[in-house]
């Protein structure tokens, strides 16, 4: 994480914006999942959704003030991969949170961003309440419960706090950097 006073409050205004579009954010990449992108495009948005739906995520939803970051930096960096597999997928949403993973790649730096690739590449065989990113592109009726899930996680979603100070920054780095390691 850089040091760089300007780079911090850009991130201590991002990240919070980020928190407060996370529903809408969901929702978008939702109707990725159920269009005719072609397929890997899908399943990187398909994988990135799930995640969302894991028990053990890198940092536990309820930690106060970064619990949801690390969903937020997740549909990310799994929208740039996405459009890396296809850059006519670079529209609306996809492109914008595509876009948006420089930012992450700015926070967690070289030794972390790295890692968070890989480990959102790897999501697209793990699975999150039962179902892979397999199991949601190849079954229609699995893949419409998970878009319904989708859609209702985000309207239910809840902002949560983040409190703009460079601590939160700092907390936020260490939990990743300890659970990518």
């Amino acid at each position: 994480m850089t040091t760089d006073t300007a780079a911090l409050a850009r991130f201590l205004d991002v990240f919070p914006a980020w928190l407060k579009t996370l529903g809408e954010d969901a929702k978008a990449l939702g109707a990725v999942v159920g269009s005719e992108e072609p397929e890997e495009v899908r399943r990187f948005a398909t994988a990135g959704l799930n995640y969302i739906f894991k028990s053990l995520d890198l940092i536990a939803d309820g930690v106060e003030d970064i619990g949801l970051c690390d969903d937020a930096f997740v549909i990310r960096v799994a929208a740039q991969l996405a459009c890396e597999e296809d850059g006519s997928a670079r529209k609306e949403a996809l492109g914008r949170l595509a876009d948006d993973a420089t930012i992450v790649k700015d926070f967690l730096g070289e030794d972390d961003y790295p890692r968070l690739v890989e480990y959102v590449k790897a999501l697209r065989k793990r699975d999150a309440r039962g179902r892979t990113v397999e199991d949601i592109m190849t079954d229609e009726s699995i893949r419409t419960s998970f878009l319904h899930e989708v859609e209702a996680w985000a309207k239910d979603y809840q902002v949560p706090s983040f409190t703009r100070d460079v601590k939160t920054l700092i907390k936020l780095k260490a939990f990743l950097s300890a659970k990518l390691a």
